[in-house]
């Protein structure tokens, strides 16, 4: 079983979904001496197995496979669904993509998606938006597995260590990408990746994961020195060789520095950090489906926006530092952040 004193790198490489995490990222990762990690948010079953196999066959070490917890959803009034096709149909370039109201099921099954799981059984397990039930944490140890879940604030990973998780992503307020809040209508402390980790620590008997913001050997030597066990980077491995991040993101996150990294829901319904782009600007006071709904619906745009290229229109996940990205070989960059944590030249 999995522990964190195996890691020769106290780094996970975020789990990032969309076919940022392909199998030679995540496993080059877990060669460097720590721990490559999967998004499967959306995934079918038949690519979550077909993503483990390929990674199985390029590592041995610990690999992390990553799911939501998706929260039963409705449709909204048909106004508001009106409105929310409308907020797109007005875009510049409405007629290169469809925008249609989505349709049950709205969201991917667990339970399905956990059957290849099981049958890989990767060391590690994790969970986003929420505590799966006890039956599936359960499982997960009975094969073996350690289970990891979200958390942006005390209570959160109050509920996580109740349940019987083994360990605790604590998410910061600087994270890219879905803020992992249970409830995204409750009232959001915003902590930073710092105080959150030091209130968890001291209060939370199982070990502590930060993440947020955290890009060099130097941020991770903080958060190491507040008392987690490790630290989880996303943005700053979407730039290197092995990441499935298209063309128009890695220019981006290298060339578009001088844009900040905001938090919208007009992507997907749920609040997400990401690069600022046209698309956040123009749909500012819009009105959106609820979350994956939003996803769904604006899914045509994104794909259009990918193959032409066009960064204004894709959904530019990314931490509030990510001016401090870089880009090389997962392998290097795993090497550099080991030596930066060790103040080495």
């Amino acid at each position: 079983m999995f522990s964190f004193q195996q890691l020769n790198a106290p780094i996970f490489q975020a789990p990032m979904a969309g076919g940022v995490c392909t199998p030679q990222l995540v496993a080059a990762v877990t060669n460097a001496g720590g721990v490559g990690g999967f998004g499967f948010a959306y995934s079918t079953p038949e690519k979550i197995s077909q993503d483990l196999a390929a990674a199985k066959a390029l590592t041995t070490g610990p690999v992390n496979a990553n799911v939501f917890v998706f929260q039963p959803v409705d449709l909204p009034s048909v106004q508001i669904q009106n409105e929310a096709i409308r907020a797109l149909t007005s875009l510049p370039h409405a007629n290169e993509f469809s925008a249609e109201i989505p349709s049950a099921p709205f969201y991917p099954d667990l339970e399905q998606q956990l059957a290849p799981i099981w049958a890989h059984r990767p060391a590690i397990l994790t969970f986003h938006f929420g505590v799966p039930s006890s039956g599936v944490i359960e499982q997960a140890h009975a094969l073996g597995m350690v289970v990891g879940i979200s958390a942006t604030s005390l209570a959160e990973a109050m509920t996580i260590q109740r349940a019987g998780a083994d360990f605790i992503v604590a998410q910061g307020i600087e994270a890219g990408g879905h803020r992992g809040m249970f409830d995204p209508c409750v009232w959001d402390e915003k902590l930073g990746v710092m105080d959150l980790t030091r209130q968890l620590t001291r209060e939370c008997s199982i070990p502590i994961v930060s993440a947020g913001g955290i890009m060099d050997g130097t941020d991770i030597q903080a958060v190491l020195q507040a008392g987690a066990s490790a630290a989880q980077l996303g943005t700053a491995f979407l730039c290197c060789d092995e990441s499935g991040a298209s063309p128009a993101h890695k220019s981006f996150l290298m060339k578009q520095r001088h844009r900040p990294s905001v938090f919208t829901k007009s992507f997907s319904g749920r609040p997400a950090r990401g690069i600022e782009n046209e698309f956040i600007t123009r749909m500012e006071n819009q009105s959106i489906l609820p979350f994956p709904l939003q996803n769904t619906l604006t899914g045509s745009l994104r794909q259009w926006a990918s193959k032409t290229n066009n960064g204004e229109y894709q959904s530019m996940w990314a931490g509030a530092a990510f001016n401090r990205a870089r880009a090389m070989p997962a392998q290097d960059l795993v090497k550099v952040l080991m030596k930066e944590m060790r103040g080495q030249p």
